[in-house]
């Protein structure tokens, strides 16, 4: 069986901190990791070839030179191969162009290697922008169905059997492969590597593609455009009313609106 699995590396918000008067952060400094719900799909990724034979773990990123980190991260607890998109024509796309992005270096992938992916797996969002819309937009691109939110997977009889959970239960969804599924939070963390596999995954060889090595994805279409990243202004806090009974306090806040030419 051969899964792929989509990462993204991101600020890591733990240290972010937030100058609100000068309206400033250290969002630009601060470490990079690996987004946390990518980090289950990598853990399940793991778990499905330590249950099957023949599985082969392929991970993949889209980002700046330094996105390397977590693709070796990837390798050292127990992805057999990575590849690495970047390019600075890539460097502010929206969701829609990353999964545009993605699904060209799916194909590249898959001519180059010989061989289809049975299953893709990603992160249910990222940790910085919480959208949430890439693995619906690639299993388009792909032209595969899509399960998504799984906090259990496994592959049986030639189909992904995922477990959702809900307010009302968990529900347990099936789709024949090839997939998309996108993990949320699972019920165990990535794995800690040991140090022979950190050392042999910092000599592993990671491909990188270009934008001209995906064809037209150098002339890929984006609908959203990020004009400014700024701190919203805080609110001044409101007026609290307590009379001695409820009726008083009930014609305050009618004589407050009524002032303010609300009522």
């Amino acid at each position: 069986m051969n899964l792929l699995v989509c990462v993204k590396q991101v600020p890591n918000t733990e240290e972010l901190k937030v100058d609100a008067d000068a309206g400033t952060s250290n969002l630009d400094t601060i470490p990079k990791i690996l987004s946390t719900f990518d980090a289950c799909a990598v853990e399940t990724a793991v778990r499905l070839k330590e249950a099957g034979s023949d599985v082969k773990i392929t991970v993949l990123t889209v980002g700046p030179d330094k996105a390397k980190d977590i693709l070796k991260a990837c390798i050292a607890v127990g992805a057999d191969k990575a590849y690495h998109v970047n390019d600075e024509a890539f460097a502010e796309l929206d969701s829609l162009a990353v999964s545009y992005v993605l699904s060209q270096a799916v194909a590249k992938i898959e001519a180059e290697e010989g061989a289809k992916f049975d299953l893709v797996l990603l992160g249910r969002q990222a940790n910085d922008t919480d959208a949430g819309q890439v693995g619906a937009q690639l299993a388009e691109y792909l032209g595969c169905p899509q399960l998504s939110y799984a906090r259990e997977l496994s592959i049986e009889g030639g189909k992904a059997r995922a477990v959702r959970e809900t307010e009302d239960g968990l529900v347990v969804m099936d789709a024949e492969l090839p997939a998309v599924v996108t993990v949320t939070k699972t019920e165990y963390d990535l794995r800690f590597p040991s140090v022979k596999t950190k050392m042999a995954a910092n000599k592993a060889v990671i491909p990188v593609f270009t934008a001209a090595d995906l064809g037209d994805a150098a002339n890929i279409w984006q609908p959203v455009k990020t004009l400014r990243t700024y701190i919203p202004e805080r609110k001044s806090g409101g007026v609290k009313i307590e009379e001695e009974t409820g009726e008083l306090s009930a014609e305050k806040l009618t004589a407050l609106l009524s002032d303010a030419g609300v009522i």
